[in-house]
Formats: structure tokens, C-alpha cells, sequence
């Protein structure tokens, strides 16, 4: 487990280059298959094959959580952490959150291809999101955090709405609140209560190098 270092303040933490905070794999993926198999914890709904990228110029975000979980496609082996289906993942979770200048890409399997998504361009109407959850890979941005815990027990987490919690004995982190500028993400799934996509514009982006969000 590593975290970038950066100067604290009284009251909040701030890491230059945040690096999100991973449970090792070793330690953690028997503890979230046996916690799948005798409930508890939910597991997500079934993944696709493709990770996609996420970038937005500053989230803003109100109670926020992160610990590790696991994110699966279909067909996986839920009793083997080791099947190449199963994906270990630093799961954040934010009670709400703004995103301006929103950016979502996907690349389309076997063709030259993206889905892109922009939304919140409007610096007064951005992206926002409730009970929002996601299943990280990657994270990357120059991140403030509010009141911060690390070290808290997963299961006790408390600010990131009734869905975000973690496994008993887990490593987890929470805040009052998160701000995130220059966010670079790259994900294998997201949710949330609501998604308010502001000034929402979809394309298909083909050719030799399609559009991706970075």
C-alpha cells in the first residue's frame, strides 16, 4: 500500500498527485470472495471486458469513502480470486459530487472505436451525482480532503452513503468532503442514485486514433 506524500494542514490532507489508497491483493481478495459468498457484502453486477477513462478539470464531492473490493465479469469464478475475470479495485464512494467538464471514454472491442461522453462543460452547470460509487483501477489528480480518516475499519464507514461500506477488518479512509482538480480516472464500473449528465453530448469517434478523454 503506498500513498503519495504532500503537505497536511489542520483539519485537512492534501497529496500532490493523489494516488488512491489499495489494499494489497494478497491481503485482500480471499477476505472479499469469502465475504461475497456468505453475504457480507453485495457483489456488483456482472462487468464488461473493457475498463473506460473518466476526466473531468475538478470534482467536487460531500462525504467520501474508499476501500477495496472486487469487480467481475460474467462467467467469473466467484470462489477464485485468482480467475483472470476477477478484478481487484479501490472502490470510492462520494454522497455527492459536481464534475465540471465531465469526460467519459470507451473503446469499442475490435473496432477502431470510442463512445465519448462530455457533460458539465458549462463552468456554472456541472455534472452531478448522488450515492455515487465506482470501481477504480487508476486514479490520479491533485486531491484535498476534509476531516480525513485513514485507517478506519471498512465496515464502520459512514459518509459515503448506506451502500458504502466495506468488509469487517478491511483498510478504509473517509472524509467530509474531497476536491479533486485535473482528475484522470480509469474505471471498470460506476453507479450511483442519480446522474445528472448537464449539456450531455454523445459521439462515436473513428479512424486511425479514436478520441479518447486522455
Amino acid at each position: 500500500m503506498s500513498v503519495a506524500q504532500g503537505s497536511a494542514v489542520k483539519g485537512r490532507t492534501r497529496w500532490k498527485r493523489f494516488a488512491t489508497v489499495v489494499v494489497p491483493a494478497s491481503f485482500i481478495a480471499g477476505a472479499i470472495v469469502f465475504g461475497q459468498a456468505t453475504g457480507a457484502i453485495a457483489a456488483s453486477f456482472n462487468v464488461s471486458g473493457s475498463q473506460f477513462k473518466v476526466s473531468a478539470d475538478r470534482l467536487e464531492g460531500t462525504g467520501f469513502v474508499q476501500y477495496g473490493g472486487m469487480a467481475s465479469e460474467k462467467g467469473a469464478n466467484p470462489q477464485n480470486p485468482a480467475d483472470p475475470k476477477n478484478h481487484l479495485v479501490a472502490v470510492s464512494g462520494i454522497a455527492s459530487a459536481k464534475l465540471y467538464n465531465l469526460c467519459q471514454s470507451v473503446k469499442i472491442p475490435g473496432l477502431p472505436a470510442s463512445m465519448v461522453i462530455h457533460a458539465g462543460q458549462d463552468k456554472n452547470n456541472p455534472a452531478e451525482a448522488t450515492d455515487l460509487l465506482i470501481d477504480l483501477s487508476s486514479l490520479q489528480g491533485d486531491a484535498t480532503f476534509n476531516n480525513i480518516q485513514i485507517g478506519i475499519d471498512a465496515s464502520d464507514l459512514s459518509k459515503g452513503g448506506a451502500n458504502a461500506k466495506g468488509l469487517q477488518g478491511g483498510f478504509a479512509q473517509q472524509a467530509d468532503s474531497v476536491t479533486i482538480t485535473n482528475l484522470k480516472q480509469v474505471a471498470w464500473s460506476t453507479t450511483a442514485g442519480t446522474f445528472k449528465l448537464t449539456g450531455l453530448d454523445l459521439s462515436v469517434s473513428t479512424g486511425a486514433k479514436p478520441e479518447e478523454c486522455f
